[in-house]
């Protein structure tokens, strides 16, 4: 039977010699005719199976090639090699699938990221990957568990929708209508979406946000999970067109508590990797200090990455405003000596150079920027009481971390019926199409907050990738959608 067999990371853990075992796994390597180096995937380390001279037939040595799979059944023996405390020594070994060594794309030797990007659905199966995805279904479990524990509602908001949260436009549009130019059009000219699957314009959803406020006014606390998309034409390192988002949404919470919640959300997460995938972590460490020597020396690093994550587990998370970080980039050499790109003044959305900046540079620890010029946000944000005429801001807040810039985005949401109403006509955007959420203002409104974490940037800080596109198990991105 198949599931009878034992996993390699049992058995390296708790394996006692004597034992007769059966593991199942691909070939990493075969030596010497006899040492077979087999892989799971539950964890990077081999067991070496040792398949005695004499015991088994030139015919099925052949077949031990790099990539092929193998289920093995023999009695675990101490050791005396190096690298290993105990081994298998083999009494029965059958091929499960065979593997061309001349043409499998994986041979034992470093391969470089961008390489293993064109063979995306192999990579899985190197060391490097193996430990990313263990660790990001790791930060999955963890971002439940820790809404869990506080008793969050676990709310699946939709796919397809009719709004466009962020008011920003780059959607992927939902039809059923033909693409052959022959769609009926109205009077005006445009496409008649009364004749579409659902009678009117759809998309793929940007957020889950405005949904989860719904569910908000009624359980309290929610959190949202899911794949988020984005028709932006940006072929970066730090963009997809399809990502997850984790959204929770508070009633009765202000801007303090949403910053505190997200800061404890984000000490969690990390925590439990820490916990839970040491020894990947300690691969991933190990790999990126060898990536940063590569780099000229003022590019490099100042923390490795367990270095990094300790520190952002020790120290309580930078705040300031966004009128105080933007006095900070005036004030820097960086700026006085012209080396940022992009332009700092006050109103300027903040590019990743200056975020960066704030956390890698001044304040070497995770920030907290508050209070962002209403112009520059989007409509639901709580507008601020107070503010200087032609300085208005609003109650939102970014968490910036090391290497990657912002990393979460949220705000005390605008609760006041009337000020929201202003807002959504300042920009233009239709209150009678909106009357569903206009509702949680009319009946029962209460202060309440919500913030998005964007899980791959997640992942990235973790595991110290810095391409996004390694970090997804299938990347879409522009001009790509392989699978």
């Amino acid at each position: 039977m198949f599931n009878q067999r034992t996993k390699i990371k049992e058995l390296l853990q708790k394996g006692q010699a004597g034992e007769t075992v059966t593991v199942m796994g691909w070939v990493r390597t075969f030596r010497n005719n006899q040492f077979i180096a087999l892989n799971d995937g539950s964890t990077n380390q081999n067991i070496q199976v040792v398949a005695s001279l004499g015991d088994f037939s030139d015919d099925l040595l052949r077949r031990l090639t790099t990539g092929a799979s193998l289920k093995i059944t023999g009695e675990l023996v101490v050791s005396v090699g190096k690298g290993q405390s105990i081994e298998i020594k083999a009494a029965t070994i059958e091929v499960l699938g065979d593997s061309d060594a001349e043409k499998y794309p994986l041979q034992p030797k470093k391969h470089s990221l961008e390489f293993l990007r064109e063979i995306a659905h192999l990579r899985f199966r190197t060391n490097t990957f193996g430990s990313v995805f263990r660790i990001r279904h790791a930060l999955a479990f963890a971002v439940h568990r820790f809404f869990n524990e506080r008793g969050f509602v676990y709310l699946h908001t939709p796919i397809i929708t009719a709004s466009d949260a962020e008011g920003a436009g780059e959607t992927f549009r939902v039809t059923t209508l033909p693409m052959d130019g022959t769609a009926k059009r109205t009077e005006a000219g445009a496409i008649d979406y009364s004749e579409d699957f659902f009678g009117k314009s759809t998309n793929l959803t940007v957020s889950g946000q405005l949904e989860g406020e719904l569910g908000a006014m009624a359980f309290g606390e929610i959190y949202t999970f899911g794949p988020t998309f984005r028709a932006e034409n940006s072929n970066t390192a730090r963009h997809l067109a399809e990502f997850w988002m984790i959204e929770p949404e508070m009633a009765f919470h202000d801007l303090e508590d949403n910053m505190n919640l997200a800061e404890a959300f984000i000490r969690y997460l990390i925590g439990y990797v820490m916990e839970h995938h040491a020894d990947d972590l300690v691969f991933l460490d190990q790999r990126l200090a060898e990536e940063e020597k590569q780099k000229p020396q003022q590019e490099r690093a100042e923390m490795g990455l367990l270095e990094k994550l300790r520190f952002v587990m020790d120290h309580p998370f930078e705040r300031i405003t966004y009128t105080e970080a933007i006095q900070i980039l005036l004030d820097s050499p960086a700026y006085k000596k012209k080396k940022f790109k992009y332009d700092v003044a006050w109103g300027i959305d903040m590019q990743s150079e200056h975020e960066r900046y704030l956390v890698e540079k001044h304040f070497k620890r995770p920030v907290i920027v508050t209070n962002y010029p209403a112009k520059i946000k989007a409509f639901y944000m709580r507008q601020d009481d107070g503010c200087e005429p032609g300085r208005e801001t609003v109650a939102a807040m970014d968490i910036l971390a090391p290497g990657i810039g912002e990393i979460v985005g949220g705000s005390q949401r605008e609760e006041r019926l009337s000020k929201l109403e202003n807002r959504m006509h300042t920009m233009h955007i239709p209150a009678e199409e909106m009357s569903w959420y206009l509702d949680t203002r009319r009946y029962g409104t209460v202060p309440h907050a919500g913030f998005g974490l964007g899980f791959e940037r997640m992942v990235q800080f973790v595991t110290g990738m810095t391409n996004i596109r390694d970090v997804i198990a299938f990347a879409r991105t522009p001009r790509s959608c392989e699978f």
